[in-house]
Parts: structure tokens; C-alpha cells; sequence
């Protein structure tokens, strides 16, 4: 299936070269989309290279600057949907997404309206060098999103996904309103709200290779706030749906 690469970027000059190589090595159809937040070490004018040497394959979308992982996210869907592309995939510049993991996504995709990378399930695990502090906080704002909202998959919080497009096209994104961490946990449930098949294939996910780590403890406080506003916001679609499954 025809599949795009999203990736936003913002100071991953170090990683986008090499991330762009190992995508274009796999056996797919494939093209990415690199969405740059005029990034101040260049990683824009790097990925404009990479455009170059990649035509018809790699493409950019500059932004005036640092605007927030959803809305780069939300723009590039408006942006795929002109396009003759059938599969949207969401995912990181930092290598903590294996590229690999996107053959077993895609031959998924086609039983699936969404497949998620999933770190929770039989097969998946998180990077072995993190301390058990880190890895703790992970499940557990795992574990607190997914109870909430009640989303019967394991893993709510990762943001390397699979979408097909005419899912992302029927679903109402004018109403996402998250701007950081807590978005990749609203888009899923909005997705379960409405109906849509998910599927998770496991996946190991590394500690960044080069760079520094954009996530914090306030991101982090911050999701778990929000999680409950997602829960209110989507309480119309929450009762259709259950209304639809007593049906």
C-alpha cells in the first residue's frame, strides 16, 4: 500500500539523515513528509538536501517555528489527504522508533484501520539502559491513560502508528485540541470512540540515539491532567458508541 512518513522535526540533524536511509532501505512503497519547526541547528536544510537527492520520494513542510507536535501532525494530515498516499504513518526522528517495525505495520494495515507500535504487549519492551524509575513512570502513565478512558489496547501513549487515511479523513479533527504529549492518547481514543479497528504489533523502543529528549516530568504532569479532559470532550462519541454495541 502506498505508505508517507510523517516525521516532525525540531534539532535532529544528527538523526534524520541516517532515519531517512534506514526508511528508504525497507521493501516498501514509501515516502516521508518531514515537518520542520525551523529547527535553529539546520535540520531543515538538511531534510530540503535530502529532498533533493530523494525527488518525488521525500518532501518538506517548513513552519515559521516551534508550534507543537500536534498541530505539525494535523497539518501534514490535511496536506496527505490531497494525495494519492492510502497509508499515514505517525513517527519520532530519534531512532527510538525502529524503522524495521514498519513491514509488520504495514502487512497489518490491511486487516486494521489503525496499527499501533506497541511497547506493552508480548514482544515489546522499552530501552534495557533505562533506570527503573523511568520505566515505572512510563507504565504506569500508561497503564492511568489507558483505565480512564477504558481503551481495551495496551499501549495508548506511544507515538509510532499506522493509520490508513480514509480513517484519519472520517475522523473529526477539528475537535483535538491536545497540544503535547497527551495528543497520541486523545487521537487513539477518539479512534476507539468511533468504532475503528486497532491493532498493536510489538516493537522495542530505544533511548534516542543523538540528541537530547524533549520529554519532562511537567509534560508528563501536564498529560495526565488532560487525559480527563479528553474523557469529557469525546462523551457524545463515548455513547454512540456503546449505544452502537448494544445494538
Amino acid at each position: 500500500m502506498r505508505t508517507t512518513v510523517i516525521i516532525p522535526t525540531y534539532n535532529e540533524s544528527q538523526n534524520l539523515p541516517k532515519l531517512v536511509s534506514a526508511i528508504f532501505a525497507l521493501p516498501l512503497e514509501i515516502k516521508i513528509l518531514v515537518v520542520d519547526d525551523a529547527s535553529p541547528d539546520g535540520t531543515g536544510q538538511i531534510a530540503d538536501e535530502l529532498g533533493r537527492a530523494n525527488p518525488g520520494r521525500l518532501s518538506v513542510m517548513h513552519r515559521p517555528g516551534k508550534l507543537g507536535l500536534s498541530s505539525a501532525y494535523l497539518q501534514a494530515f490535511q496536506t496527505l489527504f490531497q494525495t494519492d498516499t492510502e497509508v499515514i504513518v505517525q513517527m519520532d526522528a530519534d531512532f527510538s522508533h525502529d524503522p524495521s517495525a514498519l513491514v509488520d505495520m504495514n502487512r497489518m494495515i490491511s486487516t486494521c484501520d489503525l496499527v499501533l507500535a506497541s511497547r506493552y504487549i508480548p514482544g515489546g519492551s522499552t530501552d534495557v539502559n533505562w533506570p527503573k524509575w523511568r520505566k515505572a513512570l512510563s507504565a504506569f502513565g500508561n497503564f492511568y491513560a489507558r483505565t480512564i478512558l477504558r481503551i481495551p489496547i495496551q499501549d495508548v501513549t506511544g507515538g509510532f502508528r499506522m493509520w490508513r487515511k480514509e480513517t484519519l479523513q472520517a475522523m473529526p479533527l477539528e475537535r483535538v485540541r491536545s497540544t503535547g504529549y497527551i495528543f497520541m492518547v486523545e487521537m487513539v481514543y477518539l479512534a476507539h470512540c468511533l468504532g475503528f479497528k486497532i491493532g498493536e504489533v510489538p516493537i522495542y523502543f530505544a533511548d534516542r540515539r543523538w540528541g537530547k529528549s524533549k520529554m519532562s516530568f511537567r509534560i508528563q504532569a501536564e498529560a495526565a491532567v488532560r487525559v480527563w479532559q479528553v474523557l469529557w470532550a469525546f462523551r457524545d462519541l463515548r455513547k454512540q458508541f456503546k449505544s452502537t454495541q448494544k445494538d
